[in-house]
């Protein structure tokens, strides 16, 4: 029985590392994707079993992505499982926001998910099955204030890993989106936008319940079973529900947590 080959955008730390570790561990060949070569070079070769390559690319960047492409099926003859995981973060309201931010949010949180699933998609189609999973965040479902080109962009991810799941209905890809909300990570190190917003995230960070380990168990399990959204914080299951069923409470309860980023 053949190994599946999982691509992994963003592997060279965080989330994206953590899954490469489960993946390898249950005996997948990982091709740890990462902006440092550095980085991707030491999580492959970090990894349990053998096999296992080290890419570089930009997400952000029609070129690199389409290189990357041409050595992956070069190396490994296309991917069994597509994770969009590479991402930054940013933060404020929309007034204040530069056109600057919004584009670097976009063409790396968004359009980054597009550029890795146009590129290795049409090989799963070809052999009628495959798993292309993102990473959004549920800023992308929560609506909130003050996290404006950020949850914007992951909102788009939301909704095209939505359209696309109707899309490949039938065709044997199935589609995930994995929604997380804070716990602790190193994704504020490219954070872009207003400060107070950064302080608020680091304080909620830390203050999280939710830890790596965790979550990265969680979002495994659930993409093993293919299931569409993932919510791997304790708490985000909860929220969606609430806002599903209780929108005006919600809108409430959500400006009253996001005035807490304001204060000292």
């Amino acid at each position: 029985m053949s190994r599946d080959r999982v691509l992994i955008t963003g592997a060279g730390s965080g989330l994206g590392l953590a899954l490469a570790q489960h993946y390898a561990r249950d005996g997948a060949q990982v091709l740890c994707v990462d902006i440092d070569a550095a980085r991707a070079e030491a999580a492959s070769a970090a990894l349990s079993g053998s096999g296992h390559l080290s890419f570089v690319a930009d997400v952000g960047n029609d070129a690199s992505m389409e290189a990357l492409a041409d050595a992956v099926n070069a190396a490994v003859g296309g991917v069994d499982v597509l994770l969009n995981n590479a991402g930054i973060a940013s933060g404020g309201p929309l007034l204040g926001s530069s056109m600057d931010e919004w584009r670097r949010l976009l063409e790396i949180n968004l359009l980054g998910v597009v550029r890795g699933t146009q590129h290795f998609l049409p090989g799963m189609l070809q052999r009628g099955r495959g798993h292309v999973a993102s990473t959004a965040s549920f800023a992308g479902l929560a609506g909130a204030p003050g996290i404006m080109s950020y949850g914007v962009a992951k909102a788009g991810v939301v909704a095209l890993s939505e359209q696309l799941r109707a899309e490949m209905h039938g065709t044997g890809v199935s589609v995930s989106v994995i929604c997380p909300a804070f716990f602790r990570t190193n994704l504020l190190q490219n954070f872009h936008g207003d400060s107070k917003v950064r302080g608020y995230a680091e304080r909620m960070m830390e203050r999280s319940t939710d830890t790596l380990e965790s979550v990265s168990g969680a979002v495994y399990q659930d993409l093993r079973a293919k299931r569409f959204l993932i919510l791997p914080t304790r708490a985000e299951p909860l929220r969606w529900r609430l806002k599903r069923w209780f929108p005006n409470y919600y809108f409430k309860k959500i400006v009253e947590f996001a005035s807490q980023a304001t204060r000292p």
